[in-house]
């Protein structure tokens, strides 16, 4: 009798050969591609998504498929991050010889088959916005979605292909995992492709790693913002609001907990309830942390829904049905207790601080229950505060006067590369410490001849140490 087991694992390998294949062939086709062609490409999957009926479409099928998110939110990220992306990917050259200084020239080549690893909570962005990269860089991409986004994310990837497709470009420059996605195939999927570009579970994030295939992960986000009592609390408030109701908090750089300055903690409030913040009593606030959390996990039936529905849920007043995001206020910090941590909803914790170093102090206690590496923020009129933080804390984004979710993977008033994956450099246990960008999907040959002899004394490299210390 034959093992079934056996079978179903030669089925999958299978699979997974002939996806390979099909991209590496694809890569053969567009070897010799000119640099517009390959933008050309880049622009075509750009506006498969886009396109307003599409970029719609996909935001109405992501909530209709998971569960989480809002459809506006969505049409919002589908077009705002596909557009920045476009952006900063149509001012680099990726094709040939890219650059030439100092008598060393560099060309750009393709990493190969990028096996592409995307999260539920962006079906339809993220695997646009890595297969723009990777074309970028004349590669080839496998998109190993989430089982839970996958008709969301194939639907998508059908349409990047009918776009490769319309201006004669190879349609297997990109493709995805068949349903239904397994944690096997797409190990497999990874331990054979060329780079491995991992966003979603740290699960995913560790497996990528640990699959002798290059990897490029991202580490967790729990992201904390601290109102300086120089803040222009009005402004704060709102940009604090309609960062975390944005996609009812899905995005990694949502805010979490905000550490507000004793001296303006009781106004930093009120502005946030005239943003549109409910303030939870102290028994809402128990209810939320014993039904957010089941057996110490997110509860699906509450995590990333709409703040009627989260409300309703949880038996809360019409007041608080008619908010926007929850303010969970702490007496102190305890790093047990479940509202320091991620929360993938609209529930906001809330420090109070006695001063700017004790802020920072608590800063850095949320980040060591989780996101350190990833980002935290400030609002404040004191750029020397702002300055502190990015001298002392570990984390590779500090960002000022910021709506943390609209800025911190990108935006159109800061110098951050457009991304929806966010390098958290080795605190966060990643690879790279900066927004993940087209930079990582190319490989560089250096040309390199010679020039003027730059060789100083052994005095100019020595003296000044021997001078001090002896021989």
């Amino acid at each position: 009798m034959s093992d079934p087991t056996s079978s179903s694992d030669e089925k999958e390998s299978g699979i997974i050969d002939d996806l390979l294949a099909n991209g590496a062939t694809a890569m053969k086709e567009i070897a010799s591609a000119s640099q517009e062609q390959i933008d050309e490409m880049v622009t075509a999957v750009a506006w498969s998504l886009y396109k307003p009926e599409n970029a719609r479409a996909m935001a109405e099928l992501a909530v209709q498929d998971t569960g989480i998110g809002n459809v506006e939110s969505k049409v919002i990220k589908n077009t705002r991050k596909t557009f920045g992306t476009l952006r900063d990917l149509m001012r680099v050259k990726t094709v040939g010889k890219i650059d030439e200084s100092n008598g060393m020239a560099r060309y750009a080549k393709p990493v190969g088959v990028v096996a592409a690893i995307t999260p539920s909570t962006n079906p339809a962005a993220t695997p646009v916005n890595k297969s723009m990269m990777a074309l970028k860089g004349g590669n080839a991409i496998v998109v190993a979605p989430s089982p839970a986004g996958w008709s969301t994310t194939s639907a998508t990837v059908t349409l990047m292909r009918e776009a490769l497709a319309k201006i004669g470009a190879p349609e297997d420059l990109v493709q995805i995992l068949p349903a239904p996605v397994t944690r096997s195939m797409t190990t497999l999927l990874m331990n054979r492709a060329d780079l491995i570009v991992a966003t979603g579970s740290q699960n995913n994030v560790r497996n990528a790693y640990s699959s002798g295939t290059p990897a490029l992960g991202v580490g967790a986000g729990n992201v904390a913002v601290i109102i300086d009592s120089t803040a222009d609390l009005k402004d704060a408030a709102q940009k604090i609001a309609a960062s975390k109701s944005f996609d009812n908090s899905t995005s990694c750089s949502s805010e979490n907990s905000l550490v507000i300055l004793d001296d303006v903690y009781d106004d930093a409030i009120q502005a946030l309830v005239e943003a549109g913040a409910y303030r939870c009593s102290e028994s809402e606030i128990a209810h939320i942390e014993s039904e957010l959390w089941q057996q110490g996990k997110l509860n699906r039936k509450l995590i990333a829904t709409d703040a009627d529905v989260f409300a309703g849920r949880l038996g809360f007043s019409e007041e608080a049905q008619k908010s926007r995001i929850f303010l969970a206020e702490q007496a102190q910090f305890d790093p047990d207790s479940p509202l320091a941590d991620e929360k993938l909803s609209l529930v906001l914790t809330v420090y109070r601080a006695r001063d700017f170093d004790y802020a920072q102090q608590l800063v850095n206690d949320i980040m060591d229950v989780q996101g350190r590496g990833h980002s935290c923020g400030i609002h404040t009129g004191d750029l020397e505060k702002a300055k502190k933080l990015a001298e002392e804390m570990e984390v590779v984004r500090v960002l000022v006067n910021q709506a943390h979710t609209f800025g911190n993977g990108g935006s159109f008033n800061n110098a951050l590369n457009f991304t929806l994956s966010m390098g958290c450099g080795t605190w966060g246990g990643n690879s790279i410490s900066e927004n993940l960008n087209y930079r990582h999907f190319i490989n560089i040959t250096h040309l390199v001849t010679e020039v003027d002899e730059d060789k100083p004394s052994e005095d100019d490299l020595f003296g000044a140490y021997l001078a001090k210390h002896g021989a």
